[in-house]
């Protein structure tokens, strides 16, 4: 399923772009029937808890897929941008959540210095290949406000990359990803896995909250 880490040329980043944003492209309307009905409340929670200040808040929804999450956060009352790679998934979430939403690569974000209260990073970053994620990170950390907070939940392992299921992702554990976050001039606020009130071994996904220093 996966590989070891290597390096990437231009030409290979660009692929794994291309084939993974694709894979999502063909899928869009089987992704979202799949997806819709996933509780990840505790996931948006544990964002908007860890978030200083008085809300409503500015956030980015990155990798927003059709909306869902991106809804959420409107309903709530918050000022939500969604930004995702997939343009059936941008078109999706425009018509269902009504609200700004950026179509752009991952590797080559676009963002305002200082703009978001937070991020929600859910099911995302793990598409980021390693040799890019220090400066991905970085970039997030940008467009964060002083103290803001970043949320990611990624499917967990032990630090493999490569191709699965027609995607390519990284499968960190959590010492890897908090060096990882750490380097990039974030501080841990909490880490769990989920599913909740499944046992360690069915709990493929490391959820993580972090507050730019």
């Amino acid at each position: 399923m996966t590989e070891s880490p290597r390096q990437y040329d231009s030409a290979a980043l660009r692929r794994i772009t291309d084939v993974t944003v694709g894979h999502y492209e063909r899928m869009a309307e089987d992704y979202w029937a799949g997806t819709r009905d996933h509780d990840v409340s505790q996931n948006r929670a544990a964002l908007l808890d860890a978030i200083e200040g008085e809300p409503p808040y500015s956030i980015l929804d990155l990798g927003c897929g059709p909306g869902r999450d991106l809804l959420a956060f409107l309903d709530a009352g918050h000022d939500a941008v969604g930004l995702d790679g997939a343009a059936a998934f941008v078109a999706m979430a425009r018509r269902m959540a009504g609200c700004e939403v950026l179509h752009q690569d991952f590797l080559a974000l676009d963002l305002p210095s200082a703009r978001f209260d937070g991020v929600f990073a859910n099911a995302s970053l793990f598409h980021v290949p390693r040799q890019e994620l220090p400066r991905v990170l970085r970039e997030l950390h940008t467009a964060l406000k002083p103290r803001g907070v970043l949320f990611s939940s990624n499917p967990r392992g032990n630090d493999e990359e490569g191709w699965a299921g027609g995607r390519f992702g990284c499968f960190f554990d959590l010492e890897t990803w908090r060096g990882r976050l750490s380097e990039a001039g974030f501080t841990e606020i909490d880490h769990y896995y989920r599913p909740p009130g499944k046992p360690p071994r069915e709990q493929f996904w490391l959820a993580s909250v972090w507050r730019k220093l």
